[in-house]
């Protein structure tokens, strides 16, 4: 298992989800977390449910004096920062380009792409003056791939993915490391918003997501927080120090194609004689 014992995170978008499963796949593994999100609820149920290792901190991403406020909070209340995870995303409406807004394509990169900067250059900071450090940010396969998230959303994702390389070239004199993470199809709350369920529809909704990504990606099964967690884990540890500017695809194998249906051999076979037909 992955030793984070004495490190100290801010995790944002920790309330639910991937930041929630990270918050505590962290403390378990012995590091103190900073739960960062602007949902009040379920960011200080989570904080109270990691007890002494965990505090609650309202944090807009997308707001430059927020995100110093918790990479700050982290320091005073823990000594340091060993890890900036820059989890916090939101979906979107899927519109076509014609149909989509300023305001949308605007927010959209405040959530998801201007958070990831102002993580790493808030956190690069107090890194510097430390001699270490570890960024991770979350981005998707959206990102990579076509067809899986709206045009803001997989606009700011691709930049979260150049925004690590930079910073991971910029930074690695100081021994500061960053990393992104593609998530495939996980089921959390943040795919039912995308999907424009209410509040109280939600947590109804991530097991019909479960259910409906079940044969959606390679390995069949839904992606679930905890596999997320895991990987964030381990670009946070020791056990990653040489690792840098990389993207580490958590996604089942979606990033890598459509899966071959179960029958592939009787289709190929099909098609190889309607060939040898039609050459004859």
């Amino acid at each position: 298992m992955t030793d984070l014992e004495g490190k100290v995170a801010v995790v944002t978008g920790a309330a639910s989800g991937i930041g929630a499963a990270t918050a505590r796949i962290f403390a378990q593994r012995g590091a103190h977390v900073v739960v960062a999100d602007i949902d009040e609820q379920r960011g200080r149920e989570v904080a109270a449910e990691l007890g002494s290792r965990a505090i609650y901190l309202h944090t807009d991403v997308r707001e430059e004096a927020d995100v110093a406020a918790a990479v700050a909070r982290a320091v005073e209340r823990f000594g340091r920062l060993d890890c900036m995870v820059n989890n916090a995303g939101r979906v979107g409406a899927w519109t076509f380009l014609e149909d989509t807004s300023v305001e949308e394509w605007e927010d959209g990169f405040a959530v998801l792409a201007r958070s990831a900067f102002l993580g790493t250059k808030h956190a690069a900071r107090v890194m510097r003056d430390q001699g270490s450090g570890s960024i991770v940010n979350v981005s998707s396969v959206a990102g990579v791939r076509t067809g899986f998230g709206p045009h803001p959303y997989s606009a700011a994702k691709a930049a979260v993915l150049q925004l690590t390389r930079t910073a991971a070239v910029e930074l690695a004199e100081f021994r500061i490391r960053v990393n992104a993470l593609i998530p495939g199809g996980v089921a959390t709350r943040i795919v039912g918003h995308g999907a424009g369920l209410e509040d109280e529809a939600l947590d109804r909704s991530v097991d019909a997501v479960r259910r409906s990504l079940t044969k959606f990606q390679p390995i069949p099964r839904a992606g679930e927080p905890e596999d997320l967690a895991h990987a964030a884990a381990f670009l946070a540890s020791d056990d990653s120090e040489f690792v840098t500017g990389q993207t580490l695809g958590v996604d089942g194998g979606l990033a890598l194609g459509k899966k071959w249906p179960s029958n592939y051999r009787e289709q190929a076979q099909a098609a190889s004689t309607r060939v040898m037909v039609e050459d004859g």
